[in-house]
């Protein structure tokens, strides 16, 4: 399955945002997506998963543009979180990470024991077991993040868009997480994933897209993103860049000011 951003130029009415960006997500990649704030990571995101129309180009989804399928059938192969979510009153976290299924129910098609395995396989994933007779709006932060990202493994897409999945998490639970998504991709689905820690991105991704002011400012290998240079040019942080001593991946040390 392929997704591509052909010349899209998007934004929100008059502010534009990004203008003429191609971008081609392989098959099979872990792609993080990092920038600094308001470069545009989370409404490229938006476009990608045709939530925001771009006004000029187009998002094309297996070389068909994604604004011209079906809802449903777009759905049953990209799955989306959001950056920010907001659940209906009153839901228990089961029944939200029940509407993952959505796509797959139909007139000749209701809940089924397959339905049953996703939803309890994708909370059993996230940890969230306990939490299944919670409302949703009882839940700390972190809490409802991993009730949302179970949501969306339950959908079992082939593509998974991810805005900042870490957010609110401690550190424990986002390298949790992030081994999660690590597993879907070995078993060949495709993570797109906007991230803000440059050392988790660049231990976790095959493939880094960095941006700048709505444009892609570089991309390819973590090795070949993530320099000094590069970083010191898209967030104006001087910083060492040295191998991580774990996983041999670049690992980012901002030099800041000496105190």
């Amino acid at each position: 399955m392929t997704l591509e951003a052909s010349n899209v130029t998007f934004g929100y009415r008059d502010r534009p945002v990004g203008t003429g960006l191609d971008l081609a997500i392989a098959p099979g990649s872990f792609t993080a997506i990092v920038g600094p704030n308001a470069c545009g990571k989370s409404t490229l995101l938006r476009v990608l998963s045709r939530l925001l129309k771009p006004t000029e180009g187009a998002v094309l989804l297996d070389g068909k543009a994604i604004a011209h399928q079906p809802s449903k059938q777009v759905a049953k192969r990209l799955g989306l979180l959001p950056q920010t979510s907001i659940a209906p009153d009153g839901i228990t976290a089961a029944d939200l990470v029940a509407r993952g299924r959505f796509p797959h129910q139909s007139a000749l098609r209701q809940w089924s024991r397959a339905d049953e395995a996703a939803v309890r396989e994708a909370m059993a994933a996230t940890g969230i077991e306990d939490l299944a007779d919670r409302l949703v709006d009882e839940l700390s932060g972190g809490q409802r993040q991993r009730v949302w990202v179970a949501m969306v493994l339950a959908q079992e897409t082939e593509l998974l868009l991810l805005d900042e999945p870490t957010t609110f998490l401690d550190i424990a639970h986002q390298i949790e997480l992030l081994d999660i998504f690590a597993g879907l991709n070995d078993e060949g689905r495709t993570i797109v994933a906007v991230l803000h820690d440059l050392n988790q991105a660049a231990r976790y991704a095959s493939h880094i897209v960095a941006m700048r002011e709505g444009a892609v400012f570089a991309e390819g290998a973590p090795a070949d993103v993530i320099t000094e240079a590069t970083v010191e040019a898209v967030f104006d942080l001087p910083c060492k860049v040295v191998p991580d001593p774990v996983s041999g991946t670049p690992l980012v040390l901002p030099l800041g000011r000496r105190r």
